[in-house]
């Protein structure tokens, strides 16, 4: 534990220096956002946040394959290799968009491109539980592997909206996967999740880290370079986590049903995969394209009942941390008990949805 974090500390730290200079980078070069009629912020804001993101990972990467414990998480040189160059083809695709613009063939592409570097690399699901646990035909696991890859990629890039939104909601979903995978490895001694819980300590520090710069009035935004870069590094854990963790070994296991493992990476990513499903939805029936953008995403229907962008980004906080937390601790705890904290926490988080007043009236009674 130690380790995680210290890794998790020197990706915050790495990434919180190195912001302001991608901040200047960005407004020198013109990557820059705009304001249009369906953004939420006034004032024209620096992009490429994503740059600072991604040589802060990789330096952390580097870093921690020297430590004394987390480098035997490196003994698939091979896939942490893959990693690091499709992170890089997917960061580089967002920098281009985020300075001029890349329709979405194209971004479809390099999305799928940067999921069959992870495939070639030995990144791939190894079994679904059905019927027990299957094993999947190569040419099958890798196709959904890609799937994944890309759907994970996109959900992050639509949820990035309001001001720290995707940053945040990044960190909590990585840390339910940090949880998960730490206690198979240590508690359990499930070794193979080592690479997960690296990753995922890494990318919760460089969420962090780069929150103070992010959020509401936001200095910077992380842009396509760092949401579908976050995003891709997300559906990496979701592989490593589900795909090469012996099935009948935590089968064997009183403690995790086998289905648990699966359906973490889509509850992590519950809120965001939501909002993408319902836009596609929308946007389709209204006869447009499922990438074109508008105004009906839920971080957009909060702010409508009257939530302030700082409260707005706090509830979409909360509810990711509902629904990911419950089924991450579900395969450790009693389901009566996971049950009861569940709408413990889910009450007053509806209420305070519901009723924005409620949330600006704590927040003046602690001024």
């Amino acid at each position: 534990m130690r380790e995680h974090l210290l890794v998790l500390l020197i990706a915050a730290v790495f990434v919180y220096l190195l912001t302001p200079y991608a901040r200047t980078l960005a407004l020198k070069s013109g990557a820059v956002a705009k304001v249009r009629d369906r953004d939420v912020h006034t004032e024209v804001t620096a992009r490429w946040g994503g740059i600072a993101i991604w040589l802060s990972i990789m330096l952390t990467i580097l870093i921690s394959s020297q430590l004394n414990l987390l480098s035997k998480a490196f003994q698939q040189d091979e896939q942490i290799k893959g990693i690091c160059i499709a992170a890089t083809v997917i960061c580089l695709l967002g920098v281009l968009d985020d300075k001029w613009g890349i329709d979405a063939i194209t971004k479809l592409a390099g999305q799928t491109l940067a999921a069959a570097i992870l495939v070639n690399f030995g990144v791939q699901l190894l079994w679904l539980p059905l019927n027990g646990v299957t094993m999947l035909p190569t040419s099958l696991g890798q196709l959904i592997t890609i799937l994944i890859i890309v759907v994970t990629i996109n959900a992050v890039n639509f949820i990035d909206g309001l001001d720290g939104l995707a940053s945040g909601i990044v960190a909590i979903a990585a840390g339910c996967f940090f949880a998960f995978a730490y206690l198979l490895s240590v508690v359990y001694n499930f070794d193979r999740a080592g690479a997960p819980s690296l990753l995922t300590a890494i990318m919760m520090g460089a969420c962090l880290g780069f929150l103070p710069h992010n959020f509401y009035p936001a200095k910077i935004f992380m842009g396509d370079s760092g949401s579908m870069l976050l995003g891709l590094l997300l559906g990496v854990a979701a592989i490593t986590l589900t795909g090469q963790i012996d099935a009948n070994a935590i089968a064997s296991q009183n403690f995790a049903p086998t289905l648990v493992p699966l359906l973490l990476p889509f509850a992590v990513l519950a809120i965001p995969s939501i909002d993408l499903l319902l836009a596609v939805i929308r946007r389709t029936r209204a006869g447009r394209s499922p990438f074109a953008p508008d105004m009906g995403h839920l971080h957009h229907r909060l702010l409508a009942r009257g939530h302030s962008q700082r409260s707005a980004t706090v509830m979409m906080y909360l509810w990711t941390l509902v629904v990911a937390a419950p089924v991450s601790a579900s395969a450790f705890i009693s389901w009566r008990i996971n049950l009861l904290l569940s709408l413990s926490l889910a009450l007053p988080i509806l209420l305070l949805s519901l009723r924005p007043k409620y949330v600006t009236n704590i927040a003046k009674s602690r001024r």
